[in-house]
């Protein structure tokens, strides 16, 4: 017998073995089952079929907008939620849980656009951009990473030269830029005539920008990754961010969207589990359920103990955020260990299923080739390793 995961979705046991409902509120609980909610009516039936096709789920786009988590830290004095870290975690989780590629969207719009416009931009900036881009009305993206500087941001090439009749004008590259070929405003990082860097806000169809999806991915398939080219872009002085005055403007921001993707770990993660221990009780071999046997349960187990370290783990990043108390090091500690167990996790399951868990209807498959996605995005794993190991020896072993 070989039931389909989804067929039995309301009945799913949730990935919740140590309580972890009893540390949230009334509020955190309320995102989270209103995200899970949207998760399983709207994302859940279309997610594969996008993936498959490599398609972006635009029609998503409205009800994710309605569902108020764009932003969700941020004031509603700029159309935002203002909820606390838990509760938008919470909500990055379910997201990752319905599609990994959905759940990087989310990222890019809310934890890299929205935050850099709201912490480095003038008023008018964050007037013009948040309340649409909390709508998902108007969509952003973060140009950082480039063709040669991925994991050393520091090395970049785009330069912004200052213009005789004012205003700025950038040449250069950039890749793995998600959103950039749909974008109404890309953020883009710069290097000034005086050789710091700086952010200025581009048109996403302004002359001079151009963003070419990349293809023929295996990872983040309904997530559209581009490669930017600036060729004599003209930006006017209003659209340089204020605020971005180094490097040094970026961690902030880095820190916030890195904090996102370590629940997004445990958003797929718990999925993973899910469905193969729906499917582990339903499948039958033998004359009896496969959840019967001893080296099934001893996969479950290992995977529903990491995902309940996992989520003690997010609630706590959670809480130090919320108390201005979370370092950059920590947050690099919480992705690296959310994501490597994702990995691990989305294995068992993987196996679990057999060879029904590589087909994309069982959805183990699909979040298992994300995870490889997440795994090098916001901080490969190796770096992460790294800012860690600075943080606890005091010695700097990226170079």
């Amino acid at each position: 017998m070989s039931i389909m995961p989804d067929a039995a979705r309301s009945n799913v046991e949730r990935a919740d073995f140590i309580g972890m409902d009893r540390l949230l509120s009334d509020g955190e609980r309320e995102v989270r089952d209103r995200a899970r909610a949207f998760v399983d009516e709207k994302v859940i039936p279309m997610a594969a079929d996008h993936w498959d096709r490599a398609e972006f789920p635009f029609e998503l786009l409205p009800g994710l907008g309605e569902l108020g988590i764009m932003g969700g830290t941020l004031s509603p004095e700029y159309g935002c939620a203002g909820m606390n870290n838990v509760a938008y975690g919470l909500a990055i989780a379910e997201l990752a849980r319905g599609s990994g590629s959905l759940s990087t969207f989310l990222h890019v719009q809310s934890g890299l656009a929205m935050t850099a416009i709201n912490e480095l931009g003038s008023e008018e900036q964050k007037q013009k951009w948040l309340p649409q881009m909390a709508r998902c009305e108007k969509v952003g993206c973060f140009g950082l990473t480039e063709p040669d500087a991925g994991s050393d941001p520091g090395s970049m090439t785009t330069t912004a030269r200052r213009h005789p009749d004012g205003g700025y004008v950038l040449d250069g590259e950039k890749r793995w830029i998600g959103n950039a070929s749909f974008s109404d405003v890309a953020v883009i990082w710069a290097r000034t005539d005086d050789g710091k860097i700086s952010g200025f806000l581009v048109s996403g169809d302004g002359p001079g920008f151009r963003a070419e999806v990349i293809p023929r991915k295996g990872s983040q398939r309904a997530a559209w990754q581009t490669h930017i080219t600036l060729e004599n872009c003209r930006v006017p002085e209003e659209d340089r961010l204020p605020g971005a005055t180094g490097l040094g403007s970026t961690f902030s921001i880095l820190t916030h969207s890195r904090y996102g993707v370590g629940w997004d770990g445990l958003g797929q993660a718990s999925d993973c589990y899910e469905v193969a221990l729906s499917y582990a009780k339903r499948r039958e071999q033998f004359g009896r359920p496969i959840a019967s046997f001893q080296l099934v349960q001893q996969k479950l187990v290992e995977m529903v103990t990491e995902i309940s370290q996992c989520q003690l783990l997010a609630i706590h990043m959670g809480r130090l955020k919320d108390d201005g108390a979370l370092d950059p090091a920590t947050v690099s500690m919480f992705k690296m260990n959310n994501v490597a167990k994702a990995r691990r996790i989305s294995a068992f399951a993987r196996d679990v299923l057999g060879g029904n868990g590589v087909l994309l209807d069982y959805r183990v498959m699909e979040h298992m080739a994300d995870i490889e996605g997440v795994y090098s995005y916001e901080g490969t794993n190796d770096v992460n390793t790294l800012i860690v190991g600075q943080a606890i020896t005091g010695h700097k072993a990226f170079a």
